[in-house]
C-alpha cells in the first residue's frame, strides 16, 4: 500500500508546482476604458503563496507616480516597485486567492481571485471583489 501512495503523493505534488508555475510569470495591465496597456506586473512565488509587483509603469507621464490615496506604509510611495498582493494561495484546482488586490490608483483593497483563461492560457484572469459585487480584469502574458 505505501508503495502506491507515495508515488500518487508526489504527483499531486508535482502538479500543485505546475499550476502556480504558469501563472507565474510577466503580465501586462490593460486600461478597460482605453484599452492601453498600463503596466507590467511580476507574478512570483514566495514561502507564504503567490505575490505580484509592479515592474513597470507604461502609461507616458506616470512612469514614477506615487501611491497618494493609499493607506499606511504605502501612501505616497511609489508605485512601481509595489506589492499589490501577497500570499494568495490555491482554493481549487485553477485558482488562487485568500488575499487582497491593492488598486494604486484609488489605493483601495479588494478581496482577489486569479486563475489561467483555459481557453487561452496566455491570458489571466484576475477578479477583486467586495461581498456579491465584482470586477474580472483580464491580464496578457509578456516576455521579462
Amino acid at each position: 500500500m505505501r508503495n502506491i501512495l507515495l508515488p500518487v503523493l508526489f504527483f499531486f505534488l508535482w502538479l500543485s508546482e505546475v499550476s502556480s508555475q504558469e501563472i507565474v510569470g510577466y503580465w501586462k495591465t490593460i486600461d478597460e476604458v482605453t484599452e492601453q496597456p498600463k503596466s507590467i506586473l511580476e507574478i512570483y512565488k514566495e514561502d507564504e503563496g503567490l505575490s505580484a509587483r509592479v515592474v513597470e509603469i507604461l502609461v507616458e507621464g506616470r512612469e514614477d507616480a506615487l501611491c497618494i490615496k493609499c493607506d499606511g506604509p504605502q501612501k505616497n510611495r511609489p508605485i512601481k516597485g509595489m506589492r499589490i498582493f501577497s500570499g494568495l494561495k490555491k482554493v481549487d484546482e485553477d485558482t488562487y486567492g485568500d488575499g487582497e488586490i491593492l488598486d494604486p490608483e484609488t489605493g483601495k483593497k479588494y478581496r482577489v481571485r486569479i486563475w489561467l483563461d483555459s481557453e487561452r492560457p496566455e491570458r489571466l484572469k484576475v477578479r477583486g471583489y467586495i461581498a456579491f459585487f465584482f470586477r474580472t480584469q483580464t491580464w496578457k502574458r509578456v516576455s521579462p
